[in-house]
This record gives C-alpha cells, structure tokens and sequence, in this order.
C-alpha cells in the first residue's frame, strides 16, 4: 500500500538545538499510528512540520504520493491535512456550522453563503455523531461536542490524513470512549490517524503501530502486538521507569480535618480528614466536585456551611492568601489558566509565591532568587536551557515541575494536587510520585485528586469517594481497587 505520508530525514533546530533529528516516519491510509515520547521529545514539533506551521531545515516531506512543501497551515489543510490541537481552535461566539466552515467560507450573492455552510455541517457532522442543532453557539457545547465540530471541520475540508494531540486530555471518561469509538470508524473509512497521546491504554486499544521518539530521535516503530507497556516505557525513557512507587508511609498526627462543608449546589456534607505523613485521594468521575472542594478549601470558594480544622483549631480561609499562610498549596488541574503566568521566566514562575525568601524589605535579591531557583530546578529536574527563558516554551511535564516547585517554596504542610500527572509523559509522571512520596516522607500531608485509577489507587493510602457531590465511600488498604472505586463514583454501589 502506498504510503499516506512520509517524513523522510526531516530535521529542526531552534537557536541551535536540535528539536527533531533525521527523523523518517510513514503513515498508512486506514492506520492509527500513535506517536509517543516524554514532553520533550519532539512530538510537538513532527507535528508543525507535518502540518504546515514549521519548515523542516532538512529531509522532505511526501503526502499522497507528491513533495509536500508547505508554507503554512493552510496549504496542509488544502492538501487534506487536518489537525485537532489538544487546545481546540474554535471560536466560541460563533455558531457550530460557521466553526465548520471556519477558514473555507461558501460564497454566495456577494457574500457569505450561510444556507450553504449550514448545510456542510449538516450533511457531515450526524455521521460523527453529532446531532445539536448546527446554530448552537459553541461557546454553549461540552468539550467532547466542541472537540467533534473540529473534527467534522476536518472532514467537512476532505481531509485524509488526520491528527490528533492528547485528544482525550479534558474529556470526561465518557466522551473519551465515544471519541475512540469514532477514531476507529474514521480508521475504517480509509483515513490516515497520527495519534499523539501520553495515556498507554488508549494507545494499545487503537494504535496499529507505535512510533518512539525519544530526545528528538526516532528510537522505533514497531506493531501493536510486539509491544507492552513495560517495552514502550523503556523505549521512550531509555530504561524500565515505573509509572508509580511503592508507598510505605507512616501517618502522623491530624492536620487537616474538615466536617459538614457545604456549598449549595456544588457540593454538600464533605467530612474527610489527612494526616502527616499520608497521601489521601479524591476519587470520583469528572463534574462529581473534587475540585471545587480544593478550591473552597483554598479560600477560591466559599463554603456555606462546615468547618475546617487545622492542627486541632478551627480555622476560617477566606482566600488563598489566608490558605497560605496556613501552610496550604495548591497544585491546580488547569496550570496554564490557573498555575503559571506564561509570558514571565521559569525564575518568575517559581519564585512568584515565595517573594519573601528573596527580597529584604521589599527589594528582589537576584542572588537569593538565583540560588531558590538553581535549588528546585536541580530537585525537580527541570528541564531548561535557561530560568530566564519563557515558561510557555517549555514542555507540559516541565512547566508542572516549575509549578510544583513555586508552592514546594513556600515550605507547606498539606499540598493539594489537582490533577497533578495531567498531560504529561511518562518520565516526568515518575519523577512528580518521587516528589509526592518525598514531601510524604518528610511529613507533609497530601491530598491527591486524580482521574486516572491507577495512580489514584497506587499513590493513596486512603480514598475517599465523590459522586454528585457528596463522599460515597472512603477505602483504605485492600478496599482502593478499581471495580470498587467505579461502583462507588458511578452510583452502582446503590443498586
């Protein structure tokens, strides 16, 4: 079968580092191809060669047969090239069927043929499985909806070959089935799929070949049914790294105990209580309330009824301020929007909540910042050419550390993580369990909120259980196991 596309020795540096080396690559119609690497690897820029944004500095590109030398995105999306960013380009005031024809509008009597583009998006969006109405604002759509028009986009511009960055990253576990179920009908259709995802099980559910690259290089290409988890993880770190750590923690005295919190509408009636020295997991599936419970507990929400109660004492956190000089972190789920402040250093990021480590009456001490910053960067291993460069520049798993880092500064007692391994590779993901078992070791309470079970159920002694926001269950020892924690979340255990 004749190739889709081929990368034929491409290669990119930027400012001298080599991004992506002599890298060849093939991508069959009616394959699934997954590509897989840390944050780092040079995933992130195959793709921007591939689609136009990036100019490989050597090889070449063939699509369909044909040199592909694309100037940008828009000459690979004419060619049938079709890409769904892990942050979907829609605009949210606009409706579903002008998102559709977004970039390709149907002309007509001097203008913009609406009646036209309404019906492309008819006509393509019912046979992905999207059935609302195609003047819904998209502002107004779930996640999986929006994630759909983007591709029916794609399809609605004849692609053939479609790409697709960690496609399930802020999906509910829901959509993320029915998007894989989606995947594979496309795969039937005779599209070609280049699949770029952190998350194993949906690689060896849908991938027909698996595609390392490790430091900018292509370390393999091997079928589905050579591979095991254990085999992909060696290839992409370059030894047996787990994904998560033996947990031997010896709890200590009470630091956090909460009874009756409330906030009407969200959540109601949680009463948990952490430990020093103890990992306590939030479990639940998405929109059960784990993070607005953080978030109250941060002072970023106000409770309407309950208590808090630290080291015994009852304590009113009427904003993260007070939070923090209680000796609270938070590590948010979102740490683009919420955790870093893009445009600013890797130096800024991490000093930002710890200002007064670094300066005297008021007044930075670049030598005290440096050595903060040379100090975490070291611990944590923060991947960077300088701290004086962007944050936004640096890989997923690497601007986590940087915000790991900025509240470790801070020096607190009980660290809330939010979704702490979201979108990040399976390198970094073992380093941030060392971290969270180091910060256990030495005494710190956790409170851990995960998605993913396995980390969940690896990472926690104890688990409590959110279902519409309330605690179904809390599980220790033998109880923290997959079936029953899903039976709890999904409201089975009352049937």
């Amino acid at each position: 079968m004749e190739p889709l596309l081929e990368a034929r020795g491409i290669t990119k540096a930027f400012a001298g580092v080599v991004a992506v080396d002599s890298l060849d690559l093939t991508i069959l119609p009616g394959e699934v191809l997954a590509l897989v690497g840390e944050n780092g690897a040079g995933k992130s820029t195959v793709i921007k060669m591939i689609s136009g944004q990036y100019a490989p500095d050597a090889g070449e590109l063939r699509f369909q047969g044909r040199p592909a030398s694309f100037r940008a995105p828009v000459d690979a999306r004419n060619a049938g090239i079709g890409v769904i960013h892990q942050e979907l380009q829609l605009v949210p005031q606009m409706s579903v069927a002008e998102n559709v024809v977004l970039g390709r509008w149907p002309r007509g009597g001097g203008g913009v043929d609406f009646d036209k583009a309404r019906k492309i998006a008819t006509d393509v969006l019912p046979t992905i499985g999207f059935h609302l109405p195609v003047d819904s604002l998209v502002a107004n759509l779930a996640t999986g909806q929006q994630q759909l028009v983007e591709i029916g986009r794609a399809l609605a511009f004849q692609s053939k070959l479609l790409i697709l960055d960690e496609p399930t990253a802020s999906l509910s576990s829901g959509e993320a089935e029915r998007l894989m179920e989606l995947i594979v009908a496309l795969k039937n259709r005779g599209l070609g799929i280049l699949y770029v995802s952190h998350r194993m099980e949906e690689i060896f559910r849908l991938a027909d070949r698996i595609a390392v690259m490790r430091d900018g290089k292509l370390v393999g290409v091997r079928p589905r049914s050579e591979l095991d988890h254990d085999k992909v993880v060696a290839m992409m770190v370059g030894d047996q790294k787990s994904l998560h750590v033996h947990r031997g923690h010896t709890r200590g005295d009470l630091l956090l105990r909460t009874r009756g919190l409330t906030r009407r509408g969200v959540f109601e009636d949680i009463s948990i209580d952490v430990h020093r020295g103890e990992v306590v997991g939030l479990g639940g599936l998405v929109g059960a309330g784990r993070t607005d419970v953080a978030r109250c507990l941060f002072g970023l929400e106000a409770p309407d009824a309950g208590t808090i109660e630290i080291d015994g004492h009852e304590v009113r956190i009427s904003n993260p301020n007070d939070a923090i000089s209680r000796g609270f972190a938070l590590v948010p789920e979102d740490r683009k929007a919420q955790g870093l402040v893009l445009i600013a250093s890797v130096a800024a990021n991490l000093t930002l909540s710890a200002f007064r480590k670094i300066s005297h009456g008021g007044v930075l001490s670049r030598r005290a910042e440096d050595g903060l910053v040379r100090d975490y960067v070291g611990k944590l291993g923060i991947r960077t050419a300088s701290t004086r460069q962007p944050v936004e520049t640096l890989s997923g798993g690497n601007q986590q550390k940087v915000v790991l880092s900025r509240w470790l500064a801070t020096n607190p007692k009980l660290m809330i993580l939010d979704e702490p391994t979201r979108g990040v590779d399976v390198g970094s993901k073992a380093e941030i369990h060392r971290v969270i078992e180091g910060l256990v070791g030495q005494g710190l309470g956790v409170l851990l909120i995960s998605s993913e079970l396995p980390e969940l159920i690896a990472m926690s002694d104890r688990v409590y259980v959110m279902r519409a926001g309330r605690i179904e269950a809390e599980l220790a020892g033998a109880e923290i196991e997959e079936q029953r924690i899903m039976r709890f979340a999904a409201g089975a255990a009352r049937q």
